[in-house]
């Protein structure tokens, strides 16, 4: 599904915006910058965080989910600041380093609904960025409900059957991708649809990892 054109014009004019006038520092509000040099340096230092998820997936995220990477990512999502996707994307590739080099990696599938909202899909611009192989291998096949107000019981009947694995991962190695973990349904529910279609799901990587028991 292409970008309807009004999401991809409202991105291209925020991104030459952007050129013309002085922004915020996405991690910390530092005025007339980009991202500052304390920014920058925090984001090229991922901490390599290692969980497992409620099924016993083991999850590596670069970051825990505070603070100045927490702001820097909802920029990324809802404030259309594309260019953070380059130095979040390194820092998901510092974690995909851990995985081997016979592996792809599959995002999670973003929903109609903020596709149409953003342009983008958040997951693929990382691993775009990352310079990771990637394979869409993942359908959404019915809506969810937001996450965010939910706990851990809830977000995974939330999710549960919500997604369908493709053919085309069939045999291969396979590493999930998505752009923070909070409980890890969301990576359990896309585990079962890829191994369903017949992938060995090795891990799942993200940027960053919400502090246990926090949600986002």
């Amino acid at each position: 599904m292409s970008p309807d054109p009004l999401s991809w014009w409202r991105r291209a004019s925020a991104e030459a915006l952007a050129l013309l006038v002085p922004v915020d520092c996405a991690g910390c509000g530092t005025p007339d910058t980009a991202l500052c040099d304390d920014c920058r340096r925090l984001l090229s230092t991922p901490a390599v965080l290692q969980r497992r998820s409620p099924s016993g997936l083991r999850v590596c995220a670069a970051f825990s989910f505070e603070t100045h990477v927490a702001a820097a990512l909802r920029e990324l999502k809802e404030g259309g600041r594309t260019a953070l996707a380059r130095p979040l994307g390194a820092a998901l590739a510092a974690c995909a380093a851990t995985q081997g080099r016979d592996a792809v990696f599959v995002p999670v599938p973003t929903s109609a609904a903020a596709f149409r909202r953003r342009g983008y899909r958040v997951p693929d611009l990382l691993l775009a960025r990352a310079g990771l192989p990637a394979l869409r291998g993942i359908d959404a096949v019915r809506r969810i409900a937001d996450q965010r107000a939910l706990g851990r019981e809830e977000r995974a009947a939330n999710v549960a059957l919500s997604m369908r694995g493709r053919t085309i991962v069939a045999g291969r190695r396979v590493v999930i991708v998505d752009d923070v973990v909070t409980t890890g349904a969301t990576l359990d529910e896309a585990a079962r649809a890829l191994t369903a279609a017949g992938a060995e799901v090795v891990a799942a990587l993200t940027v960053a990892a919400t502090p246990r028991g926090n949600r986002t």
